[in-house]
């Protein structure tokens, strides 16, 4: 067996950072490369919303950890990474009516925050995000462009973007495009 250690490099080391366009309206969007803490997939049978008091206790606690994307599936994020042995820990709380994979290693989430950042979000997708359709908390499985999103409200005018690894870099330039009529801050550091 060879000795060789791996190297982690933050998906979005390459991308672009800086800020972009001219705002004319006085509204600025900002971009951020989250942490690449860890998010873990929670899957069990279709018929399973007696979890959703169960799901949280995986978390760290942060608010709006939990993102459910479809029938008995969910993502559970937060900043700090998992060790195999901190995930394995978790099962038991699903007290064996649920799975949990580690998908760290293949998602990468991205924040986009700003008073017109409904109105980028829209050149997008066809998610209705006005905030009484969707409200603080809310996640839903998207189209931004071609590329596949988890989409959560995080604040009044803040969103998080759950993209699977590969298209991180894609989706990053493709935020800055749909963003340079206000002016877009990108912040690529982790």
């Amino acid at each position: 067996m060879a000795d060789f250690a791996l190297l982690h490099r933050p998906a979005l080391a390459g991308a672009k950072a800086g800020s972009f366009g001219a705002p004319s309206t006085g509204a600025r969007i900002t971009l951020t490369a989250l942490p690449e803490g860890h998010v873990l997939q929670v899957l069990a049978a279709r018929d399973s919303d007696h979890l959703q008091d169960l799901i949280p206790r995986i978390g760290d606690g942060s608010p709006h950890a939990v993102r459910p994307y479809g029938p008995g599936q969910w993502f559970v994020i937060g900043d700090a990474a998992l060790s195999a042995a901190e995930i394995f820990g978790k099962t038991p709380l699903l007290d064996g009516m649920a799975s949990i994979s580690d998908q760290g290693h293949g998602r990468i989430r991205i924040g986009i925050s700003g008073r017109a950042v409904e109105t980028v979000l829209a050149k997008g997708t066809a998610v209705d995000l006005d905030r009484a359709s969707f409200p603080v908390g809310r996640s839903a499985m998207t189209l931004i462009g071609h590329i596949s999103a988890l989409i959560t409200r995080t604040g009044a005018e803040s969103f998080e973007l759950l993209v699977l690894r590969g298209f991180a870099e894609s989706l990053w330039d493709e935020l800055i495009q749909m963003s340079l009529e206000f002016g877009v801050d990108a912040r690529a550091t982790q």
